[in-house]
């Protein structure tokens, strides 16, 4: 009696919850409206940063911050697509990992294109045939993705904001049996981030690499000598059996994905930028360039170097630190900074990931 009592309260909180949702998709229909005859963005970042930020802040629990945050991502999907459809480019095909992350930030709601390349997921936005783009950037592992780092240098979109999802490798094949598999497939990331569990569990078996994790569980599905190294959403899509999860080397393995998009994100309240620069060649630079980021107490979180593929041993470099743009301080920063460039971009001010 005491449980069928406590499930009519569940129940009644539960038509409440719902009518709630409804009040909030309308209010949100209605501002996809105003935002649509105005030629304002659908997708605000920091506007839902800032609201995940005051929840948590409010939140006494039981439930958890990521449980909190993780229902007012799906209520943020659902009611921007009420406002308007979001068409989202993304390093494909689906299945990988960039797919996964890319769902998890725009709901199943929105329209996807899954792309060839990473070049291709800025070609379509920039040709307005996606409205953002989502590509990956670094792994807690393996480091930074250079092709993203090398198409800032010449594309004129933004960050809009970042995606921290941690990974999981699985190996899959048709059987599921280990001892079936003869050679495997995966992407280049992958195969490092699984370099020790190889050499402990199959060190004779050929590694073959192949452009994506989806294509490697597509090749693995159409032959049963294969295996491939994967998600487990690729393991359900292509109909693979799961042979061993969680063999990547590392267990804190993340990776960091970017939306890209035409527009700067606002100020969230708890932001990170991205900028690229070149110096000019002389004795002490590097430091000198470091100089205003201590004066005014900023935090850089990466430093990374490229060459410019114009001129030998000429290179300009990317930073990430955390503040916005609009922030007194951080102008102040990049004023001075500018003062050593022969050029300097910000790449975007940005939502922080959690």
């Amino acid at each position: 009696m005491e449980l069928d009592k406590i499930r009519k309260q569940i129940d009644e909180l539960d038509k409440d919850i719902l009518d709630l949702l409804n009040r909030r998709a309308s209010l949100a229909k209605e501002i996809g409206k105003i935002k649509v005859s105005s030629g304002k963005e659908i997708y605000i970042p920091h506007r839902e940063k800032r609201i995940i930020l005051e929840l948590l802040r409010r939140n006494k629990g039981p439930l958890s911050s990521s449980a909190v945050s993780s229902i007012y991502r799906e209520i943020f999907n659902v009611s921007r697509s009420l406002e308007s459809k979001i068409k989202v480019a993304y390093f494909g095909p689906e299945g990988t990992f960039t797919h996964q992350a890319t769902l998890r930030n725009f709901g199943s709601a929105s329209d996807y294109l899954p792309v060839k390349s990473i070049g291709d997921v800025f070609t379509e936005v920039e040709k307005d045939r996606a409205n953002y783009g989502v590509v990956p950037i670094e792994n807690s592992t393996e480091g930074v993705v250079n092709h993203t780092l090398d198409m800032f240098i010449e594309s004129d979109l933004v960050i809009c904001s970042e995606i921290s999802m941690q990974i999981e490798e699985c190996l899959l094949s048709v059987s599921g049996r280990k001892k079936d598999v003869k050679k495997i497939y995966s992407f280049p990331n992958p195969l490092a981030q699984c370099r020790n569990w190889l050499e402990a569990n199959m060190p004779m078996v050929p590694l073959i690499e192949v452009s994506s994790t989806s294509e490697a569980a597509r090749r693995a599905a159409k032959d049963k000598d294969a295996a491939a190294i994967a998600s487990e959403a690729a393991a359900a899509l292509y109909g693979l059996e799961i042979v061993e999860k969680g063999i990547e080397d590392a267990k804190e393995n993340y990776t960091r994905f970017l939306v890209i998009g035409k527009n700067q994100a606002g100020a969230s309240g708890k932001d990170k930028t991205s900028i690229l620069f070149s110096v000019k060649d002389k004795v002490g630079v590097l430091h000198d360039m470091l100089v205003p980021f201590k004066k005014y107490k900023i935090n850089l979180t990466k430093i990374e170097s490229r060459p410019t593929k114009k001129r030998a041993w000429e290179y300009v470099f990317f930073i990430d630190f955390l503040g916005h743009v609009s922030e007194p301080r951080i102008k102040k920063a990049l004023a001075e900074l500018s003062n050593h460039c022969l050029f300097m971009k910000i790449l975007g001010s940005y939502p922080r990931a959690e």
